[in-house]
């Protein structure tokens, strides 16, 4: 075979190659699509930490990420979500959709922290360009201590945890109550 011959097969591989992956680059999305999966962040807000949970791809199971420290919730707690919820954005399989937990008192009414959360959930959805949806957290700090508690007997080891702990209870409890 001559030169250009060589030349020839080569280009014609190179452009086969280069429409099959033209054709995989979108089979992700159509996936994610037509099963309706992705992986989903989960937060616990409060006013000094976030906790932080992430749920797999296919949406069935949460697990706790960590714990971002804030100055405060009216201070720099957006920006610091912001940068953690980007950066589990950029993994592999990405990010659909947020879970922030919505703190009521134990009747089901508002407390002072309700709308302060309601707030920070709307402004962080904006910014990231994600549905966010609020879960109620009622007694999932309580949980979240029992189950640790199970496995760590230092308790300076186990606040450490908590507030992931917290973030994938409020996460898996709206992915079990999701059809």
């Amino acid at each position: 075979m001559s030169i250009a011959g060589v030349l020839s097969e080569k280009r014609r591989g190179d452009e086969e190659r280069k429409d099959q992956a033209i054709r995989c680059e979108g089979a992700k999305e159509q996936v994610q699509e037509l099963y309706r999966v992705g992986r989903i962040a989960g937060l616990d807000v409060g006013e000094r930490r976030i906790g932080v949970a992430v749920s797999d791809a296919t949406g069935t199971l949460a697990r706790p990420v960590g714990v971002v420290q804030t100055a405060g919730l009216d201070k720099d707690a957006l920006d610091r979500a912001a940068a953690e919820i980007g950066r589990l954005a950029q993994e592999e399989d990405g990010l659909v959709g947020l879970v922030i937990g919505l703190p009521r008192r134990l009747d089901g009414s508002a407390n002072d922290m309700t709308p302060r959360v309601q707030k920070f959930a709307k402004t962080l959805g904006d910014r990231m360009s994600l549905p966010v949806v609020l879960q109620d957290e009622r007694l999932t700090s309580i949980e979240a201590e029992s189950r640790l508690a199970i496995r760590e007997k230092d308790w300076r080891a186990r606040k450490a945890r908590l507030d992931a702990a917290a973030a994938a209870i409020i996460l898996q409890d709206y992915l079990d109550s999701r059809p």
